[in-house]
């Protein structure tokens, strides 16, 4: 059987031999507790903090700024619900493009006495800052938009967002998983309070996220126990992933330039046939990550085509891997304004380093022929 072309990143990604390799020591022989006062514990101890620090350099903070989580989904909860546990119940500001593991958490502040505002986006998926402008006229508390778009790759104003909500006392969060280890991420200039990071979205492992936060703010924590992570997040830390996750962000930050160029020079390559064979190229006007196209051909059922490519090899999603099962259509192609039978018809490709130009020509040529097919197809049936 031959293997099949993983064309899905944004998903998760492959683990880096050189991140598996940092893990290996700490799956075996240096298990130990890191908060074990004996020699292994001390080892883990260290490792642990040498991971926080090759975070925190990722993205210009301070290793004290960094608390480990479970991964991006328990970042993003432990900041929007921390900080609605210290702050009075008012507005809280998401966009309408963020992912759901900030939206529910969000919408779930409404049985506390909050009020949910959606921030509109623009057709090219940017978020509308005009909008943000008429929501902060509000008393708001927190505001959250993501740095770049799982789907469309799109890239948010989140510093302008950020300048605007500190205006008004607002505490700022944003979702930064897709944008680090693709474009260049500095929690001072973004001016944010707390910015939520994953290991696996950057060839790291799965099971290790952390949330970056401005030390002049307190939350509250969702979980306590022993006081773990200075007591933002207790529990026994899973030393391998966050070891693992320390060397990606350092692999990623040294690899950045080579994988712009690379993704970037594929992705346009793809734009341009897809574009060429009738699909609409979501968000193509706009700043976007380097690696991600998402588009739609009229008249095609999205998870008809990325049922249809799997079977001839290629690993693509119809939107994000999370919702991915839902068969309605996508929040975000909706947000933007695009028609919901349109937005039914997306596929999304997301690339890695590991990727060829000989498998994005294929790609492209499979889609090209399978969507005749699929036509072909209807119009016997009617």
């Amino acid at each position: 059987m031959n293997t099949p072309v993983y064309l899905d990143h944004n998903a998760t990604t492959p683990i880096d031999a050189s991140v598996l390799e940092a893990m290996l020591p700490f799956l075996r022989a240096q298990h130990g507790n890191a908060s074990s006062r004996h020699e292994m514990g001390t080892v883990a101890r260290r490792a642990v903090d040498r991971a926080r620090e090759q975070v925190a350099t990722a993205v210009g903070a301070r290793p004290a700024q960094v608390v480990f989580t479970s991964g991006g989904t328990e970042a993003n909860n432990l900041f929007i619900k921390g900080a609605a546990a210290m702050l009075r119940p008012q507005q809280v500001v998401v966009s309408a493009i963020d992912h759901p593991c900030v939206t529910m958490p969000a919408k779930d502040l409404v049985r506390s006495g909050w009020n949910l505002r959606r921030l509109a986006a623009g057709h090219d998926g940017v978020v509308d800052l005009a909008d943000l402008d008429a929501a902060l006229c509000v008393p708001t508390g927190i505001v959250s938009t993501m740095l770049a778009n799982n789907e469309t790759g799109v890239l948010q104003p989140v510093a302008a967002i950020a300048e605007r909500a500190r205006r008004v006392r607002a505490w700022v969060h944003s979702d930064a998983v897709q944008a680090l280890g693709k474009v260049p991420v500095d929690f001072e200039a973004l001016g944010v309070h707390g910015l939520t990071l994953s290991a696996h979205k950057l060839r790291g492992p799965k099971g290790a996220g952390a949330l970056v936060l401005d030390k002049r703010i307190e939350l509250k924590p969702l979980l306590h126990g022993g006081g773990h992570e200075s007591g933002m997040r207790s529990g026994t830390e899973n030393v391998p992933a966050i070891v693992g996750f320390g060397a990606a962000c350092e692999l990623a930050v040294a690899r950045l330039v080579a994988f712009d160029q690379h993704c970037r020079a594929l992705r346009d390559t793809l734009d341009d046939r897809l574009a060429a064979a009738g699909a609409t190229v979501f968000g193509r006007s706009a700043a976007r990550i380097p690696n991600t196209t998402y588009f739609a051909f009229e008249g095609i059922d999205g998870e008809t085509l990325v049922i249809e490519l799997d079977r001839l090899g290629f690993c693509v999603a119809s939107g994000s891997a999370c919702s991915s099962k839902s068969t309605e259509p996508s929040a975000t192609l909706l947000a933007m304004g695009v028609a919901p039978e349109l937005a039914r018809g997306s596929v999304r490709v997301s690339l890695g380093e590991e990727s060829s130009e000989g498998e994005v020509t294929a790609f492209a040529d499979a889609v090209v022929a399978t969507v005749k097919r699929l036509r072909q197809l209807t119009a016997m049936a009617v």
